[in-house]
């Protein structure tokens, strides 16, 4: 369990350091050595939630916070966080955030979906627990 969550911790690492750039889970399964079913298995044990969604929930969350404190252009944004089309953009952060992003930005009111995930072992490191940075913001 111990070795599974090192990968896992690997796979956030290499997730939040190439988050502005074109990845996917090929790309990650591959830079962190391991086939992707294998990476999403344990990702998903360790987590609750696949490589996919949580790369997706992290852009998009990335994307809202950038639609309420810049000015930048949504489209801008939305090739930025990795959609092609201001259209497949917009229906994945409705999906997300019950908005489209040119009603959420004028109502503007940041909120994250999709922290960053943090795993820590409990007392004997026999289970994995989830922690994001949200603990962090209430606790200061």
């Amino acid at each position: 369990m111990e070795q599974q969550k090192e990968i896992v911790v690997k796979v956030l690492n290499y997730i939040e350091e190439s988050i502005e750039k074109e990845i996917s889970v090929d790309k990650i399964a591959k830079a962190v050595g391991y086939s992707k079913f294998y990476l999403n298995r344990i990702f998903s044990e360790c987590t609750g939630i696949t490589i996919y969604k949580y790369l997706q929930g992290r852009r998009l969350t990335i994307a809202a916070e950038r639609l309420i404190k810049t000015d930048e252009p949504i489209m801008k944004i939305a090739y930025e966080a990795g959609y092609d089309s201001q259209q497949a953009f917009s229906f994945a952060f409705k999906k997300l955030y019950m908005y489209p992003p040119k009603i959420y930005r004028s109502i503007g009111v940041f909120v994250p979906k999709q922290n960053r995930i943090f795993l820590c072992g409990n007392i004997h490191n026999t289970t994995c627990s989830l922690f994001t940075s949200m603990l962090k913001e209430m606790a200061a």
